[in-house]
């Protein structure tokens, strides 16, 4: 995923070249670097009349003469779905930025062949000098936008050079004051997409999304509002109300006891990038009375690949609340691993376009249980976004995915149209039933208030809990039921937890078996892990999101070795 499959080129912040590093070999030759900021104009009017497929073959063809126009030293990487991002280091009397940017515009005048279209085409750029402008990445990378967002106010087909004047809130068709009236109003509204728990199929949350509500064109989706937002330079005040409003909807489920159901919220570059969005969201947080861990925050992957230090100051803040944090739509950005192990992040959400062929198409397919098994071995759960049918939903299954969100359960529906769906809880048992009972847990602890605490704490991961008080009962158990997983206290009166378990080996060797004690016999631990009696050896108190987790990577362990059996 290094180069952008449409494009063909790197995606900013992917395994390419970096920014930072062309930065710091410019100022070590004493070279000013030029950063542009390129727009294809009125590129949205080509996917809509056109296609998908024509916009893509137009991006790609941008993206070659781009890549002839500037120095052969120059640097060029896609942005975003009509953006691309030029770099060219100069001395004094070479060609500067703005005389690139004209080299740009004076190429573009010949019009794009796209069979059977030959279509004009015209770009808008915004040009910032490091180090006149900023003295690092993600500074001379705004600047570089607010050079483009000034030169969008005059018209399109231009150029200008960054200048401390700010962009003028208002467009020149008053939008911003209408958009400033729509909050006024509450014109916009939150939709909820059910997220479901790919172990037993139950709802545990909801994705928050936002909708326009207007007078002349009815409920508005994101992508008719969001980029002219993001224009005039109101997408952070928007991402607050967002923020607020979920935490707001957050806190009345709780209050009515729907203590199993979280949100997801997503957070805007502009809002990671705020020196004030730690303290904020901390703020709504003690305001509604919630606690972090019940919010996960959707992370682009535009801001991860800023590498800017005040988005990794506030997602290490966050994490260390306790909130979730999700790569949203991640594969389209061409993030790197590497950014991916720089940040404190929980999740990876996969976009709806690698999901949609997975049945038919290998490449996709391949993609796909690519991301599940990366993310799991970077000890992340992952999220399917935009499941659409049950052919779908099996090949995440039984590729290990842990959440689905999509059609398939429900579309997006207002807060006051869920309570139906939240009574029901389990929006499809029929996909989840035939698979349901096998995984099976036993539990063996000689506590009665430890074990019923375990088989709270597990029930709701959708597991069949088999609940033993003594070693007897367990192999009582054990011969009725097929079990995958067990685990077991150390310490008990008539027989110890490691001798059970090694028993347990000889009559039941593919079971995963694991050893939960607040007692430690470093001797009878290593022989009992050396002998291969157990598989993990856990201590009390637990936590009871890592005691989940270590559950769940047992049950993959054992169907992973089951699947290998399988194939041989």
């Amino acid at each position: 995923m290094s180069l952008d499959p449409v494009a063909g080129i790197y995606r900013l912040g992917a395994n390419g070249p970096s920014l930072t590093t062309a930065l710091a070999a410019a100022s070590a030759t004493r070279r000013q670097v030029a950063l542009l900021h390129i727009d294809i104009d009125m590129f949205n009017s080509i996917n809509v009349n056109m296609g998908e497929e024509v916009g893509d073959k137009v991006l790609a063809a941008v993206a070659q003469r781009l890549r002839k126009t500037l120095p052969p030293d120059g640097w060029l990487w896609r942005l975003a779905s009509d953006e691309f991002i030029a770099a060219i280091g100069y001395r004094e009397g070479e060609s500067d930025g703005s005389n690139v940017a004209d080299q740009i515009r004076d190429e573009f005048e010949i019009p794009l062949s796209i069979p059977p279209y030959t279509l004009p085409i015209t770009l808008s750029i915004g040009v910032a000098v490091f180090p006149d402008h900023a003295n690092n990445a993600a500074v001379l990378l705004a600047k570089a936008e607010q050079a483009l967002l000034q030169v969008k106010q005059q018209g399109l087909d231009n150029v200008g050079l960054y200048t401390a004047t700010p962009v003028p809130a208002a467009s020149s068709d008053g939008f911003a004051e209408r958009f400033v009236e729509a909050l006024d109003n509450n014109e916009f509204r939150l939709f909820y997409q059910p997220l479901i728990n790919a172990n037993d199929g139950g709802l545990c949350g909801f994705s928050a999304l936002v909708r326009w509500q207007t007078e002349h064109h009815g409920l508005l989706a994101p992508n008719r509002f969001m980029e002219i937002i993001e224009r005039v330079g109101l997408s952070a005040r928007l991402g607050w109300w967002v923020v607020e409003a979920a935490m707001r909807q957050l806190a009345q489920w709780r209050q009515q006891g729907l203590d199993y159901l979280d949100v997801s919220v997503h957070l805007t570059d502009e809002l990671l990038t705020q020196r004030d969005c730690l303290d904020r969201i901390g703020e709504l947080l003690h305001r509604h009375d919630l606690s972090p861990r019940a919010l996960e925050f959707e992370i682009p992957e535009s801001a991860l690949a800023l590498d800017a230090r005040q988005v990794q100051e506030n997602l290490i803040g966050l994490r260390a609340l306790g909130a979730i944090l999700t790569v949203r739509d991640f594969g389209l950005g061409g993030l790197s691993i590497a950014a991916l192990a720089q940040y404190p992040l929980d999740r990876l959400k996969i976009d709806r376009s690698f999901i949609r062929n997975v049945a038919s198409d290998n490449r996709s397919a391949a993609i796909v249980r690519g991301i599940i098994a990366m993310g799991h071995n970077l000890g992340m759960k992952v999220t399917a976004k935009g499941v659409e049918n049950e052919t779908e939903l099996g090949f995440l299954r039984r590729n290990h995915c842990d959440f689905f969100q999509g059609y398939l359960f429900s579309a997006p529906a207002p807060a006051e149209e869920l309570d139906e769906m939240i009574r029901r809880r389990f929006l499809l048992p029929s996909a989840f039933a035939p698979t349901r009972p096998e995984r099976t847990l036993l539990l063996l602890d000689d506590e009665e208030n430890v074990l019923r605490s375990l088989v709270r704490l597990f029930r709701r991961d959708g597991y069949q809990v088999l609940a033993a008080n003594s070693v007897r009962e367990a192999f009582d158990l054990l011969a009725g039921n097929t079990v995958q997983v067990i685990l077991s206290d150390q310490r008990m009166p008539d027989m110890s937890g490691t001798e059970f378990l090694t028993r347990v080996r000889e009559l039941y060797p593919d079971t995963v078996r694991m050893v939960l004690s607040g007692y430690t016999d470093l001797a009878t631990i290593t022989e009992a892990i050396n002998h291969g009696a157990i598989y993990r050896f856990l201590t009390k108190p637990w936590n009871d999101e890592e005691l989940r987790d270590h559950i769940q990577a047992a049950f993959r362990a054992y169907e992973q070795q089951a699947s290998d059996e399988t194939a041989y």
